[in-house]
């Protein structure tokens, strides 16, 4: 470069007008991705969604929650599929919002990248209001950085946040969860996302690429590993206004499985004093998991401490409630099974070769252990 040379923006490796391409590729999957209280457009410098709803509940509590896709999105850029991975990152954003009771109302979303590719960007964001659309939840704003020398051209991150609503007695507090109640699981997707550091690492190990066909999952390993997470937002908060799931007594707890796996993220909304017992031989997971166990020879604790074995929420309930809740679900195309009790500390069947989970994720509650074995696939 001469010494009299101009140093632009597009020179530096910021192209601001494929930023705009991006955003009108874009406009027409956000804008469906709205609800009536959303006010204004895109484009705004900050996102108004009115309250007056929420005015009118007698003590409304808000949650909020804040999340990212993590290493899957190096699946999406390796096979060059870019309009699924906002479903993992809706799913994990707003599912968190509703294991505390709440409705997840409004989403906002930041993308980085190396490079904005419009065609990419809008992919990108057109998976993200689809989620937004099925949970029910309004898209009100986003951001998109290019960030040349910091991230590779074709490389992005992604990560969002969104808030919700309550009412304070509706609150799904562990104080609800009572000794009896059943724990009952809810079928995953597949991998969800969490534990892709330790999946990528075992194929890499394994030498096995992405268009490989895998007879047990009848598609490619690549297409396997992109299943979109599944949204469970709209789904659960109407089954916790369910009238007949109401009558039994309602639902007393949720946990939403991600990172740390099963038994931590249940221990996590468990009361002290409250031991929650759960039986493998109840389901079998999908070939995914034991794909990925047999070619790294991971340890069944390292698998369940990492990975969701198949099972992306638990719900905690009565016996009474069992039934109109697994109908409920199950006509909402999501399958369900009980998989373990909740019992008093001081009276649970504990085994002594079996690790008991406890203190997760730095909530001193109540406890887990896993028993018997999965049944062969």
């Amino acid at each position: 470069m001469s010494e009299h040379a101009q140093i632009t923006y597009a020179s530096a490796g910021v192209d601001v007008e494929a930023g705009d391409k991006a955003v009108e590729l874009m406009k027409e999957s956000v804008r469906r991705a709205t609800r009536p209280e959303v006010l204004g457009g895109l484009g705004g410098f900050a996102g108004m969604f009115d309250a007056s709803a929420i005015a009118r509940m007698s003590r409304p509590v808000l949650a909020t929650s804040t999340d990212g896709v993590g290493t899957k999105v190096a699946i999406a850029q390796a096979m060059d599929v870019h309009d699924t991975i906002g479903f993992d990152l809706v799913g994990m954003v707003v599912d968190d919002i509703v294991v505390c009771g709440a409705e997840p109302l409004f989403m906002t979303d930041y993308i980085a990248c190396g490079k904005v590719v419009p065609e990419r960007i809008a992919a990108i964001v057109g998976g993200i209001a689809r989620a937004c659309e099925q949970a029910r939840v309004a898209l009100v704003g986003g951001e998109t950085a290019e960030h040349p020398g910091l991230l590779e051209p074709d490389e992005y991150d992604c990560a969002g946040a969104a808030t919700g609503v309550v009412e304070h007695a509706k609150i799904l507090a562990p104080q609800r969860i009572q000794a009896g109640d059943v724990v009952l699981g809810l079928a995953s997707s597949g991998l969800h996302s969490n534990g892709y550091s330790l999946v990528r690492r075992v194929i890499a190990h394994a030498g096995w690429a992405l268009d490989r066909h895998v007879d047990d999952f009848g598609r490619s390993l690549g297409e396997e590993l992109l299943t979109p997470t599944r949204v469970y937002a709209a789904d659960l908060v109407d089954l916790l206004a369910a009238p007949d799931v109401v009558a039994g007594g309602g639902i007393h707890g949720l946990s939403h499985v991600t990172g740390g796996g099963l038994a931590a993220n249940l221990a996590r909304v468990l009361p002290e004093g409250l031991h929650a017992r759960v039986d493998r031989a109840t389901w079998t997971p999908p070939a995914v998991f034991s794909t990925i166990a047999a070619l790294g020879n991971v340890p069944q604790g390292d698998l369940e401490r990492t990975l969701n074995q198949g099972v992306g929420f638990v719900a905690v309930l009565p016996t009474e409630a069992l039934e109109a809740t697994t109908a409920f679900l199950e006509a909402r195309g999501i399958p369900t099974w009980v998989m373990g009790e909740v019992h008093a500390q001081a009276t649970a069947p504990l085994e002594e070769d079996a690790e008991v989970v406890r203190g997760a994720k730095g909530v001193d509650g109540g406890s887990v252990q896993f028993v018997g074995q999965h049944p062969r696939g």
